[in-house]
């Protein structure tokens, strides 16, 4: 950021009084421009043995295998999220069974939300965000092609949980050091 929102002055990086982070501080009307995490929310579509991915058909991560997930909207709750970009971008309806990962992604400012939902038909098909839309059984699915770390973690978690016989709820950081990425599970896993 370099200029404020609200007068167009220049900002400054600095710890405003009364506070212990740096933040963008307008040098003309002192507004303290608060910067936070954005809630990407999203569906783990299953239909029968087979989870549903889309390939997507724009940047990050071009041309590659994800879940239907995106950026939440202002006036809208995590659910609702999750269902509209379920539709965006495969054009399914699912039925919300449970909120199934939620996961920290501090190097990029970020935390997954992604319910685990069931495909109330087979009426799906690419959206403007996706290539191509599938379901995929476990020794199916493209692990190499899959785009980002939070879809393989949740897909992984999944596989162990439906071996196991018993769906929890899992917490867990994705952090990213020297290039690697590496996930480390949340203090707890709620049964």
């Amino acid at each position: 950021m370099k200029y404020c929102s609200y007068c167009a002055a220049e900002l400054i990086y600095a710890i405003p009084d009364d506070d212990n982070r740096h933040r963008y501080v307008c040098t003309s009307c002192n507004v303290i421009h608060y910067q936070n995490p954005k809630v990407v929310t999203g569906c783990l579509p299953v239909w029968e043995d087979k989870i549903l991915l889309c390939k997507r058909a724009i940047e990050p991560r071009y041309g590659y295998w994800t879940l239907p997930a995106g950026f939440m909207e202002c006036g809208e709750t995590t659910l609702e999220a999750a269902i509209r970009e379920t539709r965006e971008e495969a054009n399914a309806r699912v039925e919300v069974e449970s909120l199934f990962t939620v996961f920290n992604l501090p190097h990029v400012d970020q935390v997954y939300m992604m319910f685990k939902s069931r495909l109330l038909d087979l009426d799906f098909s690419a959206g403007e965000e996706s290539l191509d839309v599938a379901l995929y059984k476990e020794d199916e699915i493209p692990w190499d092609d899959l785009a980002f770390r939070t879809i393989k973690e949740t897909l992984r978690l999944y596989f162990e949980d439906k071996k196991a016989g018993k769906f929890r709820q899992h917490t867990g950081d994705i952090t990213r050091t020297n290039g690697q990425y590496s996930y480390r599970p949340g203090p707890y896993e709620i049964n």
